[in-house]
């Protein structure tokens, strides 16, 4: 079973950016594709970004797109979730999670595929 940790959660000003890590443990990473997902205030869980393990391309909802980029250090175990230009509405709880999926290079952002959560880490988008 794959542990996930999240970090660098932090209050930032409209405008601003900040890097979200997902440190991975527990098994290898090889055919785990990873998302990331965000629930705000009084609102569901949302999908947010994914990235495939075997093809390593990348999915992002139409809110974030041109704004946050999904990447992973060369030594597969440590996700990034850069995030840039954040707006208010960009404030919530973020988790990233894994899926299993050995044959498809094509991830997705549905939460209910995901079997292994992290804890999340809070991101607070406010002037």
């Amino acid at each position: 079973q794959l542990q996930l940790v999240e970090s660098g959660g932090a209050l930032v000003q409209p405008g601003g950016s900040l890097r979200l890590s997902c440190a991975t443990s527990g098994d290898t990473l090889y055919y785990y594709d990873v998302g990331w997902f965000r629930q705000a205030p009084g609102k569901e869980r949302e999908g947010v970004s994914c990235i495939s393990s075997i093809s390593g391309g990348t999915v992002y909802t139409d809110s974030v797109k041109g704004r946050f980029t999904f990447s992973r250090d060369s030594g597969r175990n440590t996700l990034y979730l850069h995030m840039s230009s954040l707006k208010p509405e960009d404030t919530g709880v973020y988790y990233c999670a894994a899926l299993w999926n050995p044959t498809s290079p094509i991830c997705t952002i549905l939460l209910s595929h995901y079997t292994d959560w992290g804890q999340g880490t809070q991101v607070t988008v406010s002037s």
